[in-house]
């Protein structure tokens, strides 16, 4: 298992295991999904909500490892980077900075 010393030096790495273009998109769509379904959580006051978004949002970004990237989840071997890695790349996903 490879070690990274920092998140600046993983996040290269996250992106390489996403470079199909349909796995980033169902990561973003998962990662949208979990924003709605957790601020339905608030609303309702109801945790089980919470147990959907965290469906929602690995659901869809293992469809896109499995079946498109063909590899296994960053989440497996470096799950705090990896989440950070998942709203990173949200954000630059948003922001124009990696194409949609």
């Amino acid at each position: 298992m490879r070690r990274f010393a920092s998140f600046r030096e993983f996040y290269p790495f996250y992106l390489s295991e996403h470079a199909h273009r349909v796995s980033r998109r169902l990561h973003f769509i998962g990662s949208c999904g979990v924003l709605v379904l957790s601020g339905v959580a608030v609303w309702q006051r109801n945790g089980w909500w919470l147990l959907a978004a965290l469906v929602c949002g690995y659901g869809f970004a293992w469809v896109g490892h499995f079946f498109f990237e063909k590899n296994r989840p960053a989440t497996f071997r470096h799950p705090l980077y990896s989440f950070l890695g998942d709203w990173v790349m949200f954000k630059d996903i948003l922001t124009g900075k990696i194409p949609f």
